[in-house]
């Protein structure tokens, strides 16, 4: 029996996304925090803790979580919905909104996600390239997003790979003039860019797009978007009931009373960050893109798969495969990590262009 035959044809050739699982190497692959979670932040989150967590349901909707956001937001909870990771909710606005005969809007390069989903859920993914600085191609991209067959447009700002972000006024320009979804993924914001976020109370087919993962809690999987009632009403209706567990909502809620303390890794973070553009720029034949995220594109003088094996010989974990179209030719991602996995990695990435 031929299982694969059994498969939907549209996904039998799908491309899944690709983790890293390396071992015993410094980790700078998966824009991650680089820091430890704080200690003052565990002992609270276990303090809170009852035996119900772990026996009981979730709360489905995460009243209290929900409300919380709101609050920091200034939107009500009802303008809230939470996912197992904004991945989730990329889907989740997919199986709503898209489907067969429905067309999705991808500014290309940007995260893969977007994409995959599109095609996990019968979605028609236009890519509409970027232009040579990376950012938004808007005539050609408002030509797409007025298509009768539009339903939904994914904007990274910050974007992922190239980290550079998008002025909330042209934004709202492409908002203003389509009747279809705008989703702005805000996934890095907390390391720079400008939010979308008072936007939402203006346009009713806005969708902001958020992440506690950057921050420090990847591990746990809470993301939420933020969107007027009417979308978020009909996204409730598709969510799956217990999407997110009982102790994640409890470590975030946790993660939001302390965040003076993961605004203080942030700013450490944004300080490498500066730091690393400079030095990597000082390379060679290494050209730096600017950043507004916790990560640095930067395009090497040799085959790209080259460099990232023998950085990875050394020890070293950077992200390859970013696709070898749409200016990201010979480029390689490194996440900003702590001053001295930076310097190691500097020191490696040295060695090798240098060899």
């Amino acid at each position: 029996m031929q299982i694969r035959e059994l498969v939907r044809e549209d996904i039998r050739n799908l491309v899944p996304y690709e983790p890293h699982p390396f071992s015993d190497v410094i980790k700078l692959d998966a824009n991650e925090n680089p820091y430890p979670f704080p200690e003052e932040v565990i002992r609270e989150i276990f303090s809170g803790l009852t035996g119900n967590v772990f026996t009981r349901y979730p709360d489905p909707l995460g009243e209290e979580l929900r409300t919380e956001i709101g609050d920091m937001a200034g939107v009500s909870s009802s303008n809230v919905v939470l996912g197992n990771g904004s991945d989730e909710l990329i889907q989740l606005i997919l199986q709503t909104f898209g489907g067969p005969g429905k067309r999705v809007v991808i500014p290309v390069p940007t995260f893969s996600m977007y994409k995959i989903h599109g095609q996990i859920t019968g979605t028609q993914a236009i890519e509409v390239p970027r232009t040579e600085d990376f950012g938004l191609n808007e005539p050609a991209l408002m030509a797409e997003m007025k298509n009768p067959a539009t339903r939904v447009t994914f904007i990274a700002a910050p974007n992922n790979p190239t980290g550079n972000s998008v002025p909330a006024q042209q934004v709202g320009r492409l908002v203003k003039e389509v009747q279809s979804l705008v989703v702005v993924d805000e996934a890095y914001i907390d390391f720079g860019g400008e939010t979308c976020l008072p936007l939402i109370k203006e346009f009713s087919n806005l969708i902001i797009l958020r992440t506690f993962s950057k921050v420090g809690m990847a591990g746990l999987r809470i993301g939420y978007l933020l969107a007027h009632s009417d979308v978020t009403r009909e996204l409730l209706k598709v969510k799956q009931p217990y999407n997110t567990d009982a102790f994640s909502q409890v470590a975030a809620r946790v993660v939001l009373k302390k965040w003076a303390l993961f605004r203080r890794q942030i700013e450490k973070i944004v300080a490498e960050r500066e730091r690393l553009e400079v030095e990597l720029g000082k390379i060679p034949g290494v050209t730096v893109f600017p950043s507004k995220a916790n990560f640095i594109l930067f395009k090497v003088p040799r085959p790209a798969d080259e460099v990232h094996r023998q950085v990875l010989d050394r020890g070293v974990l950077i992200r390859k495969n970013l696709g070898n179209t749409h200016g990201l030719e010979q480029c390689l991602r490194v996440t900003v990590g702590t001053r001295q996995e930076n310097d190691v990695f500097l020191e490696k990435i040295k060695e090798v262009l240098s060899s």
